[in-house]
Formats: C-alpha cells, structure tokens, sequence
C-alpha cells in the first residue's frame, strides 16, 4: 500500500474556530474538508513542508507553530502519516489558492462526516482543549 508523509495546520482565529479547506481534486474526498497542509516531500522535514503548504495553499507565512500530534490511518488505497502543527502566528489572510474553499468553524460545530476519518483524532482533542477553558 502506498504510504504518504503529510503535514496539516490547525490555525484559530480570535474566536477559537479552525480553519478548514474543502478538497477540490481527490476524486474519492472531494467535497469533504480538512485541515490545510500536504504532501512532506523527500528530504524536506515536516516544519518546513509545513511553512511551504500553507504558502502554497493560503498564502500565508507562518511565524509561529508547534507539533499538535501525529496521526497514523489507513485508507483502503493508502497509508498516511500526517504530522499536525498548531499554527500560532503567521503573515497574510488564509484564502484559496488552489480553488478551494476555506471555512473558519468552531471545532463543536464540525459534523460527523464532514472532515477526512483521519482527521477525527485531532477534531476530538481540540474539542477538549476547547472544553478546558
């Protein structure tokens, strides 16, 4: 099975909702959503692939991120390894570069369905860091 190394951001606006892109070309996801990000390419470490999606991506620059988690699912035609970093700080207004849309939502608020399955672990656990304070 083909196995993909992959990073996502979880960017907050002021009001504590998430960024979310909806997926335009991935025929068997296209219409769900995600967290922005993409492909970790060969020798690039996953800070920089980072920095590098979401310029691609939003148009933005991040000044400011850590690692959030890293999540490991398979899909029935792949295996990911996706590496997510919280997004604290960064340059510019997210919008979509690539054709998609973009959705600023509160992490409450996702339906079941609506995100990639493997996205599920990380919308559980910003919910509860959410439900902390």
């Amino acid at each position: 099975m083909n196995r993909l190394n992959v990073v996502a951001g979880i960017l907050f606006d002021a009001d504590r909702r998430v960024l979310i892109a909806e997926r335009v070309n991935d025929a068997p996801f296209r219409g769900m959503w995600e967290f922005p990000g993409g492909k970790i390419a060969r020798g690039e470490s996953a800070p920089n692939a980072l920095q590098r999606e979401l310029r691609e991506e939003l148009g933005i620059v991040v000044t400011k991120s850590s690692t959030f988690m890293r999540v490991n699912h398979d899909y029935a035609d792949r295996s990911v390894a996706l590496h997510f970093f919280t997004v604290y700080q960064w340059r510019g207004s997210p919008q979509g570069l690539e054709g998609q849309r973009l959705r600023w939502i509160a992490p409450a608020d996702i339906e079941d369905g609506l995100m990639l399955p493997a996205d599920a672990p990380v919308i559980k656990a910003i919910r509860e860091i959410g439900s902390d304070g």
